[in-house]
C-alpha cells in the first residue's frame, strides 16, 4: 500500500497533486463545448457513455460535453456529489490481474429537477444541445413495448417533450433522443413515450417530433456494481484521494449504436463504438445472454444467501445452471449475429460474472424484476414454447423470483425486496401462489396469456416452485440441472 501524507479531495483545482497512478483529464474542461444532456446519471453512464467521451476528449475533441440531470429526489446525492467536485469523479477499472483509476472530466455540469422541472426544460431548449441521452431504467418508460400506447407519465418524457416544443415554437432544430437502457428496440419505444408526451402539449409538436427526431437505438454493456463504502474507503487507502461517489467497472465495454442523428454527433467510432444500420442483432444477443443470465441466476442466488455474483459462479450447482441455461434454452433460439461467435460470446459473458475483482451484488441484479423478464427472458421462453423446446430451467428461475418476493431466504433470514415499478403487485401474486403456485401466472404485465395458459410452462413453474419451498434453492438448481442432463 502506498504511504500518504495527506489525504487530497478531488476538485479541479487538487488534479495536479493527486497519485501519480491516477490518469487526470489531460484537456482543458472550460473550453468545451456543450451538445449532450443526460437524464438518468448513475454508476452506469459514468462508467459506459462518460467514459467514452472522456476517451474522446482526451483524444482532442473539444466541441462536446455532458451536463447531467435528474428529476427525481433521490437525484439530489448524485447533484451534490457532482457539484462538490465540479463533475469530477474517479472511475475504478478492475480485472482479474490488475485495477485502474482515472477521473473522468466529461461531464461539465449537473441540473437537478425534481422540483422545478423547467431548470432542465431551460437546459434542453438550448441550441447548443443536440443529443438527449438516457439512462432511466427498463421501468422508466411510460409505453406499452408492444402496442407503443402510453400505460403513464413520466417526468423524464414530459420534459423532453416540453424541451422540444419549446425548439418548435423558436425554430430551433430538434435533438436527437438516445436511450441507452436495456430495452430491445430501445429507440422506438423511446420515440414512442416521446411522441405520447408531445401529444399531450400540443397535436402540431406531436407531428414535429415524428417527422424531426432521430431516436437511434443503441446496445450498452459494461458490469457495473453499486458503488460501495469500501470502494472510497480504498481509494483513500491506496490513493490518499476523497472522492464523494466513485464509479466501479469491469475493464470490458462495448456500445453498439444506430447511426441516426437529427443535429450530429461525436466521433464515437474514433473510441470503439461500433456505428450501424441495424442495432437489433446486438440488442438480442447481448439481452437473452448477459441480461437473461443475470437475471435467471439473481433471485434463486438470493434465496441461497448469495451476496455476490463471483461467489455465485464458484458454486459448481449455481455456475453449471446457468451454462445450462444458455446453451440449452437461450441460444438455440438467438437469430445469427454477423461477425460474431455466439459460444464464444457466451464463454466471455461467463467469465466477466466469476470475475473476482469487481464483487457485483446479486442485489443490484434483483433491481426491476417485473421490467426486466419481460424483455431478458419471457421472448426466449416464448420461442422455445413456439417449438415445444425446453423450458425448465427458465420456469426455476421465473419460480425463483416469486418466491424471492415473498421476503424470506432459504434460511428465513429477511429479504430486502428490492426496488420495483410494479413491486406490490408482484408481492400480491407472488402471496397469492401460496394457496395455488399457478396463480404467479396471472402476473399479467409478465407473463403472455399465451405463456401462462401453457400447459407444460404451467408444470414446470408449478414444480419448480414446490422444490424449492420444500427443499432450498440451491437443491432445486441441482435437481433441475440434474433432470436436464442428457440429450
Amino acid at each position: 500500500m502506498a504511504q500518504i501524507q495527506e489525504p487530497t479531495t478531488l476538485s479541479p483545482s487538487s488534479l495536479g497533486a493527486l497519485d501519480p497512478r491516477i490518469a487526470i483529464p489531460t484537456y482543458d474542461r472550460r473550453g468545451l463545448g456543450g451538445g449532450i444532456v443526460h437524464i438518468g446519471v448513475g454508476g452506469f453512464h459514468r462508467a459506459h457513455q462518460a467514459d467514452y467521451l472522456d476517451d474522446l476528449c482526451t483524444a482532442g475533441l473539444r466541441t462536446w460535453s455532458i451536463t447531467g440531470a435528474g428529476v427525481l429526489p433521490q437525484d439530489a446525492t448524485m447533484a451534490t456529489a457532482l457539484g462538490a467536485q465540479d463533475g469530477l469523479y474517479s472511475l475504478i477499472t478492475r480485472s482479474r490481474q490488475r485495477t485502474d483509476v482515472k477521473v473522468i472530466g466529461s461531464i461539465v455540469d449537473y441540473v437537478l429537477a425534481d422540483v422545478d422541472r423547467s431548470l432542465l426544460v431551460d437546459r434542453l431548449a438550448e441550441p447548443s444541445t443536440r443529443i438527449v441521452s438516457l439512462t432511466v431504467t427498463e421501468g422508466g418508460y411510460p409505453v406499452d413495448v408492444a402496442t407503443g400506447q402510453p400505460t403513464g407519465t413520466s417526468p423524464v418524457f414530459a420534459a423532453i417533450a416540453e424541451g422540444l416544443r419549446r425548439r418548435h415554437d423558436d425554430a430551433i432544430p430538434p435533438f436527437s433522443v438516445m436511450s441507452c437502457d436495456n430495452i430491445l428496440h430501445n429507440g422506438t419505444v423511446t420515440r414512442a413515450a416521446t411522441i405520447n408526451a408531445a401529444a399531450d402539449i400540443d397535436s402540431a409538436v406531436a407531428r414535429w417530433v415524428e417527422a424531426e427526431v432521430a431516436f437511434p437505438s443503441t446496445m450498452v454493456d459494461r458490469i457495473t456494481p453499486v458503488t460501495a463504502p469500501s470502494d472510497r474507503q480504498w481509494l483513500l487507502d491506496e490513493f490518499g484521494l476523497i472522492d464523494q461517489w466513485p464509479v466501479v467497472a469491469e475493464t470490458f465495454r462495448q456500445w453498439v449504436i444506430e447511426d441516426v442523428f437529427t443535429n450530429g454527433r461525436p466521433p464515437w467510432e474514433d473510441v470503439g463504438v461500433l456505428l450501424t444500420d441495424d442495432v437489433e442483432p446486438y440488442e438480442l444477443l447481448k439481452l437473452r445472454i448477459l441480461n437473461a443470465g443475470h437475471s435467471t441466476l439473481a433471485y434463486l442466488a438470493a434465496l441461497a444467501g448469495f451476496e455476490f455474483v463471483d461467489e455465485v459462479m464458484r458454486d459448481a450447482v449455481f455456475a453449471g445452471f446457468l451454462d445450462m441455461f444458455l446453451d440449452r434454452e437461450a441460444r438455440p433460439v438467438l437469430p445469427p449475429v454477423a461477425g460474431v461467435d455466439v459460444a464464444d460470446y457466451k464463454r466471455v459473458v461467463v467469465d466477466r460474472f466469476a470475475n473476482p475483482a469487481i464483487r457485483d451484488q446479486v442485489s443490484r441484479l434483483c433491481l426491476d424484476g417485473s421490467s426486466k423478464f419481460p424483455v431478458f427472458l419471457i421472448p426466449t421462453v416464448e420461442r422455445q414454447l413456439a417449438g415445444d423446446g425446453h423450458v425448465e430451467l427458465s420456469a426455476l428461475a421465473l419460480a425463483g423470483w416469486c418466491q424471492y418476493l415473498l421476503g424470506r431466504d432459504d434460511e428465513g433470514r429477511a429479504i430486502d425486496t428490492a426496488a420495483d415499478p410494479r413491486l406490490e403487485l408482484a408481492i400480491n401474486h407472488a402471496e397469492a401462489s401460496i394457496a395455488d403456485p399457478a396463480a404467479f401466472l396471472r402476473f399479467a404485465e409478465v407473463f403472455p396469456p399465451a405463456v401462462a395458459a401453457h400447459e407444460g410452462f404451467r408444470t414446470a413453474f408449478t414444480t419448480a416452485l414446490d422444490s424449492i419451498r420444500k427443499n432450498g434453492a440451491r437443491a432445486a438448481v441441482a435437481e433441475s440441472a440434474h433432470r436436464q442432463e442428457g440429450p
